[in-house]
């Protein structure tokens, strides 16, 4: 993160913090990049969307999957992506 503190970089310590310390912690991390850096990338979403459904923050989470999908330009991560957010749809609030 010194060295080449990238867009990528900031989003894979948030995953691997989440992972380690929580989803909460890990989303903290994310909720420090700036708002602009990450409106067009679509893994700050998809992990987004991931740490919310961990959270059970369920309406984020879906928000947070149509999202990522919208970004998405591999159909076999794209049906991924939906398959995630199928399961999360079926939680009822």
């Amino acid at each position: 993160m010194s060295i080449a503190p990238t867009i990528g970089a900031i989003v894979g310590r948030a995953a691997a913090v989440a992972e380690a310390r929580g989803a909460e912690i890990g989303m903290a991390l994310l909720e420090e990049v700036p708002a602009d850096a990450v409106k067009s990338y679509q893994p700050y979403w998809a992990l987004r969307a991931h740490l919310f459904k961990r959270m059970q923050r369920y309406e984020q989470a879906r928000a947070a999957y149509s999202r990522a999908i919208g970004l998405c330009m591999d159909p076999s991560i794209r049906a991924f992506l939906e398959k995630k957010r199928s399961v999360v749809m079926d939680v009822q609030i």
